[in-house]
């Protein structure tokens, strides 16, 4: 798989608390997050939920990613989950035609005890933020919207200067982390992967914790 230096660039800036390398991995990707979603007919407000999931899982993976390549894949993989999750808390699943089907996005069928465990892991990634000081929600929300909120206006609204939001963006995420339930189901899937061959699967980048 053959790494575009311009992702590599923003990955690289991005995981090192690069406001404007996250700004412009955000504005590079979101288009593709948008046409998944489309595809599964959700409404702006579930678009737009899906959006928040997706970037808040990413910031979660980007300290381990290993192949800024397999970001694509991953985002529109990690995009059709969270677009099926909402469609099955909404009861309202409708079949997509295969001739809509986009050739370059993986197959969004998964196995049941893949799904599982994909409850089970945003389960306790929502846990986890829960347990995050109110501040620290607040600044990884803001930090996740689409489009990203200005550092300018995270600045004013969290009275924190603008120098410091990279450091406590990363000590939140550190925290997040660190969460008991999040750290067990990140150990159990780390073993999940060695026993079947770890690697890249279903489009998702290796990542170390």
């Amino acid at each position: 798989m053959r790494d575009d230096p311009a992702v590599i660039r923003l990955v690289t800036g991005a995981r090192d608390g690069d406001k404007s390398a996250w700004d412009e991995l955000v504005e590079r990707y979101a288009p593709l997050v948008w046409a998944v979603s489309r595809r599964y007919r959700l409404s702006a407000e579930d678009i737009d939920d899906v959006g928040q999931s997706v970037w808040l899982l990413l910031i979660e993976h980007l300290p381990g990613l290993r192949e800024p390549a397999a970001l694509p894949g991953w985002i529109a993989t990690t995009t059709q989950r969270e677009c099926l999750r909402v469609l099955r808390v909404g009861r309202r699943v409708e079949p997509i035609d295969p001739a809509d089907a986009d050739p370059d996005v993986p197959d969004a069928a998964v196995a049941v005890d893949e799904e599982l465990l994909l409850h089970e892991r945003r389960d306790a990634l929502r846990d986890a933020f829960g347990q995050l000081a109110p501040r620290c929600q607040l600044l990884l929300s803001m930090l996740t919207q689409d489009p990203p909120v200005p550092y300018s206006e995270i600045s004013r609204k969290l009275h924190m200067p603008v120098g410091s939001i990279g450091p406590n963006r990363a000590r939140c995420l550190d925290r997040l982390r660190q969460a008991p339930a999040l750290v067990a189901l990140i150990d159990t899937g780390n073993e999940t992967a060695h026993r079947t061959g770890g690697g890249e699967q279903h489009g998702r980048p290796v990542v170390d914790r």
